[in-house]
């Protein structure tokens, strides 16, 4: 059972996570891009794993790990770059000829 400290913090991480704001994308000839900003009582919850241990800055993460600080996007979208002078801006891109994997491919793929 979770104890009242475990639910309040719960409580304010959903709150902080509804506060993500994600700007309009925008493009160049090969992909789009957008960046995403973390209040900064969410960038401080981030596990210190995803930090980079020489600079202290946060380091690429994984879709599995963006996904995981309450960041939502659809398929296809990469985090490629930090900007260390605002490091709650976390930075994506995703080719613009993207194709998401439809219900019926993944079947495909998995029979194989």
């Amino acid at each position: 059972m979770a104890t009242a400290a475990q639910k309040e913090n719960q409580a304010k991480l959903e709150e902080y996570i509804d506060k993500i704001h994600y700007s309009d994308r925008y493009s160049d000839d090969i992909f789009e891009y957008r960046h995403v900003i973390l209040p900064k009582p969410l960038f401080k919850m981030i596990p210190k794993q995803y930090f980079n241990d020489e600079t202290g800055t946060l380091r690429l993460l994984a879709e599995q790990e963006w996904r995981g600080i309450g960041i939502t996007q659809s398929l296809g979208w990469e985090h490629y770059e930090v900007h260390a002078p605002e490091p709650h801006v976390l930075l994506f891109r995703r080719r613009k000829d993207y194709v998401a994997p439809t219900h019926s491919g993944l079947k495909a793929m998995r029979r194989k």
